[in-house]
């Protein structure tokens, strides 16, 4: 017999198969030498009492040998070889998943990606750290993997609607993440471990006939009769097919080639303020209710804090338990961070993007004078901003999160996660009024919510600006082909549809079918 269950059971007895059967065995009467073997489907953490549970979905196979069954089947990829060909521009989650989508239904993708292979990748990463050195077209923005290969590959998304999350996380899977990610409600892979499943997936698509070419920054759309026929590099090189522009939301460059080319796009709200980071014991601490923390079956703990504050939300974003502060600058002369986190979650800190909602309407008028590309200059105005104030390094500037919001200087700044390093910095001061203000006041709101969390034993540093795209491309909702040029399909995040790994991933699926279905 294969029975389903629910528990709710003390994190010690979650944390093994042993302890499990242990624990069906006393409360459901199930005897320990009947249960062949048990499958976790669901777990989750309740931490919303002092006594912390976790929640357990299970199948438990009694008397019936356990079998093989796969939570989501794989797929399987045929040969494109000689079929008809559609070019993919970007290699992020959403131009990898709609490659992957193209092979299924029988198109040859070709994947244009400005930026190295994800193992290359990784090097001119490490420079940004250790030597100050950015490559334009190979850093945590641009590359294999796109923005989330190297910052934290979290999982966990709000965007059911629009596909199947399962589906995705199965992909994932099949290109070696483990299956936790199928079970877990806050799905992680860890910026350790994500490169590998990346590689994985570049190698099933040319297996299957599909071409990747790195190194290749798209610089002109092809157009005829009104219509996308192809695309341009920057070497010269030309590719023909219908375009799924897939190139992330830092591609500044895509976007005022966009502009000039008369292609129609919107300005659209963003979020802006700064990184945040606690020592990840006060956020054990806080969240699991205990002076001891997390112990020993508990992960890092996780936050997520919302407020308005003059009419406007502020909130956490990205939240990185057990990871680091990652410069995510994408070119010369600009300070920008990021968050990750390895797989295991296990740095001494916890950081957070805290950042203000914005809306085009919101900006001084300097910057309403360019349009559409009012956000973008906004977001690239405050980058500037923000290595000047760090004396023309990356270098950040940073302050105590209690002396942020009294206004006042700090000294002595904690040690940090941020490699490049910290220095002190009036942020108060030089953030955007309008932005450092809200952040001030939506702090005060979290730390009267969560006692503890207002400290200065935690630092705010600056700046977090690239929490979505600044523009938006329109597109037809029904086809998501563009509204005024055939054959050109923006996708995921850098088109303004997506906001994450597994939404992009989602997107990039929805683009390729509708690509299909124009092909047919």
């Amino acid at each position: 017999m294969i029975q389903e269950l629910q528990l709710r059971v003390h994190p010690r007895t979650a944390s093994s198969q042993s302890e499990i059967i242990r624990h069906l065995e006393k409360y459901n009467e199930i005897p320990a030498k009947d249960i062949q073997g048990v499958r976790v489907l669901k777990r989750s953490i309740d931490a919303r009492q002092r006594q912390v549970v976790v929640n357990l979905k299970l199948r438990v196979y009694i008397n019936e040998p356990m079998t093989n069954d796969y939570l989501v089947p794989p797929i399987e990829y045929k040969p494109v070889d000689g079929k008809r060909q559609a070019i993919v521009v970007g290699m992020g989650p959403g131009g990898l998943f709609a490659a992957l989508r193209l092979i299924e239904l029988g198109i040859k993708p070709i994947v244009l990606e400005r930026g190295k292979d994800v193992t290359e990748r990784r090097i001119d990463a490490s420079r940004i750290q250790r030597e100050g050195v950015v490559d334009p077209e190979s850093n945590y923005c641009f590359g294999e993997g796109g923005a989330g290969a190297y910052s934290d590959g979290k999982l966990y998304t709000r965007s059911k609607k629009r596909g199947s999350v399962d589906r995705v996380l199965g992909i994932f899977v099949q290109h070696g993440a483990r299956e936790d990610i199928l079970i877990d409600a806050h799905p992680h892979i860890g910026s350790d471990k994500l490169p590998g499943v990346i590689k994985a997936m570049r190698e099933t698509i040319l297996r299957c006939g599909g071409e990747v070419h790195f190194q290749s920054r798209v610089v002109r759309l092809i157009v005829e009769d009104n219509a996308v026929t192809g695309v341009e590099t920057a070497s010269g090189e030309q590719f023909s097919g219908p375009v799924i522009l897939a190139t992330g939301h830092s591609a500044r460059d895509v976007y005022q080639m966009l502009y000039d080319s008369d292609i129609s796009l919107e300005a659209k709200g963003i979020a802006v303020g700064v990184r945040l980071e606690h020592p990840q014991r006060i956020i054990d601490q806080i969240q699991y209710h205990s002076v001891l923390g997390r112990g020993e079956y508990l992960p890092a703990a996780e936050y997520n804090f919302v407020t308005q504050v003059d009419h406007r939300g502020v909130y956490s974003f990205c939240m990185c338990p057990g990871g680091f502060v990652v410069p995510a600058v994408s070119g010369p002369e600009t300070l920008v961070v990021n968050g990750m986190s390895p797989s295991n979650r296990g740095s001494h800190w916890a950081n957070s993007g805290m950042v203000v909602e914005l809306h085009p309407e919101d900006l001084p008028d300097t910057f309403k004078k360019y349009g559409v590309l009012s956000m973008m200059h906004f977001q690239e105005d405050m980058e500037r901003q923000a290595f000047v104030e760090a004396g023309n390094t990356l270098i950040a500037g940073a302050q105590r999160m209690k002396d942020f919001v009294d206004g006042k200087a700090s000294r002595n700044i904690p040690p940090s996660s941020y490699l490049p390093g910290v220095q002190e910095s009036r942020l108060d001061q030089w953030l955007p009024p309008f932005v450092a203000t809200r952040l001030r006041k939506g702090f005060k709101a979290f730390g009267q919510n969560a006692r503890g969390f207002l400290t200065n034993d935690a630092v705010v540093i600056g700046v977090e600006t690239r929490t979505s795209s600044p523009l938006r491309i329109p597109r037809d909702n029904q086809l998501l082909h563009h509204i005024t040029l055939q054959g050109l399909y923006p996708c995921g995040e850098g088109a303004g549809y997506a906001g994450g790994i597994v939404s992009s991933a989602i997107d990039g699926e929805r683009c390729a079918e509708a690509l299909a279905a124009q092909y047919q």
